[in-house]
């Protein structure tokens, strides 16, 4: 297929990903590998491509305040040590057995984000950390934050995937950020660890700069048209982006074991 053309398909999944905050790192993967490239080109590209979208992403995000770094570095620190052990200790556990059991989880997670919001997080307590961002305080439920984002770095990290499909539900849904905030800051999040796996990708070796870069700036142009819709769009309708591309995503996942 055409290089261009592919790069068009790699535009409009930007474009859509970027509006979910989910990264689509999956999405770019699946893409290329039927397309032609091979399953270790695809990884290496798709996290290429992936990283750079984010980085736009984030810059835009970021200058439109729809974004909050402290978030960032609180979620962002245990996301990257436990998505490093759990590549580090992924050869002890059944692959197939942990897409599927992540599969169904990012189901749930979709369906939660379509459901209304129930009671506010109780802002007082011994184990509610309160974190001022923007002019507004959000406040941190340790006994249900710190194992959830662990939870997903450790798994995320040893299926090879990124962990917006639980990030964005856990800062909706726990933390009570607005949905546009969740999608600034999951992009920044998805950016680290996307770099974290690219690297580790390019040193096998399966990387062609030259096909790379058109598809990347697919990518790139997608993620700008992404955010500025983004912020134009009702909440609402960014939590049924969100729920859609989550479920296509755990079917993907779920084909993937059983194909």
């Amino acid at each position: 297929m055409n290089i261009w053309l592919i790069a068009l398909i790699i535009l409009i999944i930007a474009a859509i990903m970027t509006m979910s905050g989910r990264g689509g790192g999956n999405f770019y993967v699946v893409t290329l590998a039927l397309t032609g490239f091979s399953m270790h080109e695809a990884a290496t590209t798709g996290q290429f491509i992936l990283v750079l979208s984010s980085l736009f992403a984030t810059i835009f995000f970021c200058k439109k305040k729809v974004f909050s770094w402290k978030l960032v570095l609180i979620i962002g620190i245990m996301t990257i040590v436990s998505a490093f052990l759990g590549g580090f200790l992924s050869d002890i556990f059944n692959d197939k057995i942990l897409k599927i059991v992540f599969a169904v989880f990012i189901s749930l997670a979709a369906l939660l984000m379509l459901k209304p919001l129930g009671k506010e997080v109780k802002a007082e307590g011994r184990f509610i950390l309160k974190i001022q961002s923007n002019n507004e305080t959000y406040n941190l439920n340790l006994l249900l934050v710190v194992p959830i984002v662990l939870f997903t770095g450790f798994v995320s990290g040893m299926v090879g995937i990124s962990g917006g499909s639980f990030l964005v539900p856990l800062m909706v849904l726990f933390i009570r950020v607005p949905m546009k905030v969740a999608v600034g800051t999951s992009t920044t999040l998805v950016m680290v660890t996307a770099l974290s796996g690219f690297l580790g990708h390019l040193s096998s070796g399966h990387f062609d700069v030259k096909l790379a870069i058109p598809l990347a700036v697919g990518g790139i142009i997608g993620a700008i048209i992404g955010t500025k819709l983004t912020l134009k769009t009702k909440p609402q309708f960014l939590k049924i982006i969100f729920a859609t591309t989550s479920l296509i995503a755990a079917l993907i996942m779920i084909y993937g074991v059983f194909r």
